[in-house]
C-alpha cells in the first residue's frame, strides 16, 4: 500500500467561509483542527531481512548505496508497504550466520533473503559443512513462518571446476529441497565488469549494487503482498 500524504488547507478555507459565519457559530480560531491521516511509521510494515555477509552489509560504498538500501527504493516505487533491514555483516561466513540466527528471527520478518556462503567457498571451507549450516538457518527461519529467499553464488575459476560445481549445488539443491524462491546468481551481471565490481573484483560498486538490487527484485516481487 501507498503511504497516504495529506494536505492541511485549513487556511484556504477559513478565508472563504468566513463571511458566512454567523454569531451562532463557534469561531474558527476555537475549533479543534482537522486531523491528517498519518503515514505508516516504520514499525507497522512487514520486515524484510537481507541476511548476509559483504555483499549484503555494502562493503566498499558509502552508508545508503549498499544492495539493501536499493531494493528499500524499488519496493517504495512499487508501492510495497515493507521494510527492508540490512541484516549483512562483512566477512561472515554460514557458521557466523548460524551463531547470530536468533538476532535475526527476532525482527520477526516475513522474508529473509539468505545471502551467506561466498565466504566459505573462497575460505576453501568443505562443502558439506557450508551445506548444513545453511540447512539449519533455512529450518529454523522457515519454522518461524518465515519466506526465505535463497541467493545463489558461485567461486572465481581458480577454484577449479569440482570444488566449484560442488559449491554451486549448495543452493540449487536446497532451493528444490525445501522449495524455496532462488536468485541463481545474486551477482548476475555484474561480476566481472569493470563498471559494476570494485577493484578488489569480489563486491560491487554503487551500480553494481544498484544491479544487484534489480536482480533481487525479479525474485522478491512475486512473493509481495
Amino acid at each position: 500500500m501507498r503511504s497516504l500524504s495529506a494536505v492541511v488547507l485549513a487556511s484556504l478555507l477559513f478565508s472563504s467561509c468566513a463571511r458566512e459565519q454567523t454569531s451562532s457559530e463557534e469561531p474558527a480560531e476555537q475549533r479543534p483542527p482537522a486531523q491528517a491521516p498519518s503515514a505508516p511509521k516504520d514499525g507497522d510494515r512487514p520486515v524484510i531481512a537481507v541476511f548476509g555477509d559483504s555483499l549484503s552489509a555494502g562493503f566498499g560504498v558509502e552508508p545508503g548505496k549498499s544492495f539493501p538500501d536499493f531494493l528499500q527504493q524499488a519496493l517504495d516505487r512499487g508501492g510495497y508497504r515493507y521494510r527492508v533491514v540490512n541484516a549483512g555483516i562483512s566477512g561472515d561466513t554460514t557458521s557466523g550466520g548460524l551463531i547470530r540466527l536468533e538476532s535475526v528471527m527476532a525482527l520477526k520478518p516475513v522474508i529473509v533473503i539468505l545471502e551467506l556462503g561466498a565466504n566459505d567457498g573462497l575460505r576453501g571451507i568443505p562443502v558439506s559443512a557450508s551445506r548444513s549450516n545453511l540447512e539449519q538457518m533455512i529450518v529454523q527461519l522457515k519454522g518461524t513462518g518465515a519466506q526465505v529467499v535463497l541467493a545463489g553464488m558461485t567461486l572465481p575459476p581458480n577454484y577449479g571446476p569440482d570444488y566449484i560445481h560442488s559449491f554451486e549445488r549448495i543452493y540449487t539443491d536446497l532451493a528444490d529441497k525445501y522449495k524455496l524462491p532462488l536468485i541463481p546468481f545474486l551477482l548476475e551481471g555484474v561480476a566481472g565488469t569493470r563498471e559494476h565490481m570494485q577493484r578488489d573484483g569480489l563486491h560491487p560498486t554503487v551500480e553494481g549494487n544498484r544491479r544487484v538490487a534489480e536482480n533481487v527484485m525479479k525474485v522478491l516481487e512475486p512473493l509481495l503482498r
